[in-house]
């Protein structure tokens, strides 16, 4: 039985449809390959044959020959596991890269080892002092103003610690929520990037119904989830919506769910992205930054609302104090700017791996406590120092709050020189003994206080202990500020290996996703020799079908003539 004339035509044809549309693929490939994102394609084919009725009237030993290749769709190359391993580790960089931002904006500010800073003011005071323990000093105005305005430096110095820490407070907050400035904070990127990914599932879903496969949306998708995974930690799930769950040729949709863990340590998940359900805005989430009060940042948390056709309402992700509390990320720049404008220091769950974080408020109030004892301390030794001087003022404090001209609520931000010592109402004490002729017993219980370790003392005799109440964690007042500088050091440096590790793994995992969906010039080069050879052997079929076609049709029955 001779096969249907043209059988083997549509055969190599076929062959030649699907070697082009390779070849089209590969130099599709090549000219993306430093395109953002872009997704190595290739084309999914299976074999051609034919059943029908007329099958039934074949002889049972006929063989049954192939009609060709079908050429089914282009699909990416895309491996689900390291996607998910990529987005779990941005999660981790994230968080650490946000948080050597904020680190490195305190450093500028109490890097006691890069700068003269507090720790060389007290240093500049106590060698002032020195000098005055010469009574011939004590009663000339000039040393008595070089230590007024070394003191005056230091709560220069003090003053605009505060001043820079508050202003990186309200930068960090600013990265949140954008509030106050030209560029996107986390909550405007984050709420974009919801609103295009369900955008894009019904865009995809839509064009995937009609047969097409717009790769190149689902490209776009891809970076943007990538995006998302440094904000919040996600998981993506792929399913038919549940009208089509049993039809296995329906497009499955995309899925996005925020994972966090409650404050009983419990993980748990909120909807993000609700593939296609709903209508409209239905099918994705939002997150907004909310202050309480609304001047404050102390207490910030980021409210995040479900994807409403999800109903599955709304969660507050906070930061953390030493006592866990609230919701919390494990990872992420949103958790990480929580956890810099939390409490005085942020203590983890056990299965989180960030832990001991210190965030401003830590810092602002260990320089209120120091801004506090030092003016405390003077304060009160010069009281003693003019307590049996007649005619002196019973209260004589050299240093006050600037802003009520008191000795009350005095911080690092508030803290000044008494305007009083200046304008020389307020000197130094004349002497602490009873018989108040000892000139510079002041000066010497002064100097004696900056060497003492400060752990609660109470009132006593100078200099032995002259704590009136300070509590600097048994430290001087520079080792104090160098414990201080030191802490952020620590922290500094920790993150900074944590985030060099973090980088470097996420790096690899790159990497081995650019191996199985990345362009490889080598591998796209020897593809497109391999195609165009097997193009060349399908040409070659047609023309040899057409000689034995010409053949059949001209020469046969010519034999023997």
């Amino acid at each position: 039985m001779i096969r249907a004339t043209f059988a083997g035509f549509n055969t190599a044809l076929s062959a030649l449809q699907a070697n082009q549309k390779r070849l089209d693929i590969t130099g599709q490939n090549l000219a993306n390959m430093n395109t953002k994102g872009y997704t190595r394609q290739t084309l999914e084919t299976s074999s051609l044959n034919y059943t029908g009725p007329v099958s039934h009237y074949m002889n049972g030993s006929e063989l049954v020959v192939g009609f060709g290749v079908a050429m089914d769709k282009v699909t990416q190359i895309r491996d689900p596991f390291l996607d998910a391993q990529y987005r779990a580790q941005m999660e981790k960089s994230g968080y650490t890269n946000a948080m050597q931002t904020s680190l490195d904006s305190l450093s500028r500010v109490l890097d006691e080892s890069s700068i003269a800073g507090i720790r060389q003011a007290f240093d500049n005071i106590q060698t002032v002092l020195s000098d005055l323990q010469d009574p011939a000093k004590i009663h000339d105005k000039v040393y008595e103003s070089e230590l007024r305005a070394k003191m005056e430096s230091l709560t220069n110095l003090l003053n605009l610690s505060a001043q820079k820490i508050d202003e990186a407070r309200k930068q960090e907050y600013e990265r949140l929520d954008g509030e106050g400035t030209n560029q996107n904070g986390a909550e405007q990127n984050v709420n974009d990037i919801l609103k295009r990914i369900g955008e894009l599932n019904r865009q995809i879903k839509h064009n995937q119904i009609f047969g097409q496969q717009s790769l190149e949306l689902m490209d776009e998708r891809n970076v943007l989830l990538d995006e998302l995974s440094s904000y919040v930690p996600i998981e993506v799930r792929y399913k038919k919506d549940d009208a089509h769950k049993d039809d296995k040729d329906w497009p499955d949709d995309l899925y996005v769910d925020m994972v966090y863990y409650k404050d009983d340590g419990t993980k748990t998940s909120l909807s993000l992205v609700s593939g296609t359900e709903g209508a409209a805005n239905q099918n994705y989430g939002s997150v907004e930054m909310v202050r309480t009060p609304a001047d404050s940042y102390l207490n910030v948390t980021a409210k995040f609302t479900s994807a409403p056709i999800s109903a599955g309402g709304d969660v507050v992700i906070s930061g953390s104090d030493t006592v866990p509390k609230g919701n919390e990320f494990n990872g992420g720049s949103i958790q990480s700017g929580l956890d810099m404008l939390s409490g005085e220091a942020v203590t983890k769950p056990v299965d989180i791996e960030q832990v001991d974080v210190h965030g401003y408020q830590y810092y602002m109030n260990h320089l209120d406590n120091l801004a506090q004892s030092f003016a405390t301390v003077m304060n009160e030794l010069n009281n003693l120092g003019n307590a049996n001087v007649a005619g002196a003022p019973a209260d004589s404090p050299l240093m006050v709050n600037r802003n009520d001209g008191t000795k009350t609520n005095i911080t690092a931000s508030s803290i000044g020189i008494n305007t009083d010592w200046a304008n020389g109402k307020v000197s130094l004490g004349k002497g602490i003994a009873d018989d108040g002729n000892n000139a510079n017993d002041t000066v010497l219980a002064m100097l004696g206080a900056m060497s003492v370790f400060y752990q609660g003392q109470g009132a006593g005799t100078p200099p032995t202990r002259p704590g009136f109440g300070v509590d600097l964690g048994n430290k001087t007042f520079a080792s104090y500020i160098s414990n201080v500088s030191t802490v952020l050091a620590t922290d500094s440096s920790s993150n900074q290996a944590s985030l060099k590790t973090d980088v470097t793994v996420l790096n690899g995992i790159q990497n081995s996703r650019d191996s199985v969906s990345g362009i490889s010039l080598d591998e796209e080069a020897s593809n497109m020799m391999t195609y165009l050879a097997a193009y060349n052997a399908a040409s070659r079929l047609m023309t040899t079908l057409d000689e034995a076609l010409n053949t059949l049709i001209n020469n046969t029955g010519l034999v023997g003539r």
